[in-house]
């Protein structure tokens, strides 16, 4: 079971005090938390994709080569790539250079964003998103796989006997995770590919993502990837700690209320009631995610939103040291108890690799 972050970055003011980070400042700080969520133990850091205010990773693999540098165990991620609107022959050669600079401490998320004005900056159209990822995703993860790709397509020009290079570290491509929150298309994909699906469950009831989980599972044994438990899933989640309840709730609601996707929304009450926003001790933070087992079975990985709604630096790494030290140590044991053992754990690039070298060496 591995257990992260997940960042959108976006540059929000502070509203208990009005300050507004800088871009570069912003930029840095997500350096900061993630060598952070290293040191505190933490197994993944993922990056969003996105080229609209406030936001400003707009280059996620620039960024998490430079956070490869000052790393060395933490697996780098995005959350998500926006397979609609960049073209896959870039992705492919991206982050297959990052595996190389990072030594394969590399997977990604595919998604294709929730931001209607990005596709004609990219000169996409919207109304295409389900083909487009669909099409994209296919010429990509034939680029990983095929030292030279013959395709015609409808969203992009033809290849013939191309190569992207660099060729994927060790002939074994980036683990793919295939991000949603409600297209059936994607989980489809994702089972089809026996790919990891990722459900980011933090804006609805789980009864939605049971069921959107639950078809993944079913589709991923149908193509013959193995049984529905032995699916590869990861869930969202957000959370804020204080050592007291009411603290945590005091503190994190003036943030709640101002955030750039739900503030001005429900209650934080009624959102904490529905989603798996805690806010409270870490004790509670653990019992609700302890739980999430039997809303979705036996999964793979959870990442954490720990930085939004203009949280201080400071803040945010003091919610990773209670993460790090406190509640991620008890989920580890809560998640270990009755796992069955025949439910892998999320895939790596040495465990990739080496199921490819026993591939190779079973006669056809």
């Amino acid at each position: 079971m591995q257990f992260g972050i997940f960042t959108v970055s976006d540059v929000t003011t502070d509203p208990t005090n009005g300050t507004t980070p800088t871009e570069g400042e912003r930029i840095k700080a997500l350096v900061t938390i993630a060598k952070k969520a290293e040191e505190v133990g933490l197994d993944v850091f993922a990056l969003g994709e996105h080229h609209n205010p406030p936001f400003v990773s707009s280059s996620p693999t620039t960024t998490l080569a430079y956070i490869a540098a000052q790393t060395t165990d933490l697996v780098l991620s995005t959350s998500t790539t926006l397979i609609t609107t960049n073209d896959p022959v870039k992705i492919a050669e991206d982050f297959a250079m990052l595996q190389h600079l990072a030594d394969g401490r590399v997977d990604l998320m595919m998604g294709r964003g929730n931001t209607g004005p990005v596709y004609p900056w990219f000169g996409k159209d919207i109304r295409e998103g389900i083909p487009l990822a669909l099409e994209n995703y296919n010429l990509l993860h034939r680029l990983w796989r095929e030292d030279f790709v013959d395709w015609e397509g409808k969203f992009r020009t033809p290849l013939q006997g191309f190569q992207s290079t660099p060729r994927p570290l060790d002939g074994v491509p980036p683990f793919v995770w295939h991000g949603s929150i409600r297209s059936p298309e994607i989980a489809e994909q994702a089972a089809y590919y026996g790919d990891g699906f990722f459900a980011n469950n933090i804006f609805w009831p789980k009864e939605h993502y049971m069921r959107l989980i639950g078809y993944y599972r079913q589709r991923f044994e149908h193509y013959g990837h193995g049984t529905a438990a032995q699916a590869i899933v990861g869930l969202g989640g957000q959370a804020f700690m204080r050592a007291k309840s009411q603290d945590a709730v005091n503190e994190f609601r003036p943030y709640f209320d101002n955030a750039p996707v739900y503030g001005h929304g429900p209650s934080m009450e009624d959102f904490t009631a529905q989603t798996p926003l805690t806010v409270g001790s870490p004790q509670e933070v653990i019992d609700k995610y302890a739980a999430m087992r039997d809303h979705f079975g036996d999964y793979q990985r959870q990442l954490f939103l720990m930085d939004h709604a203009g949280l201080p630096l400071k803040t945010v790494l003091e919610q990773l040291d209670i993460l790090g030290e406190e509640v991620v140590p008890a989920l580890r044991k809560e998640f270990a108890v009755n796992r069955p053992a025949d439910v892998p754990d999320a895939p790596t690039h040495a465990s990739l690799k080496a199921r490819a070298e026993q591939r190779a060496e079973v006669p056809a």
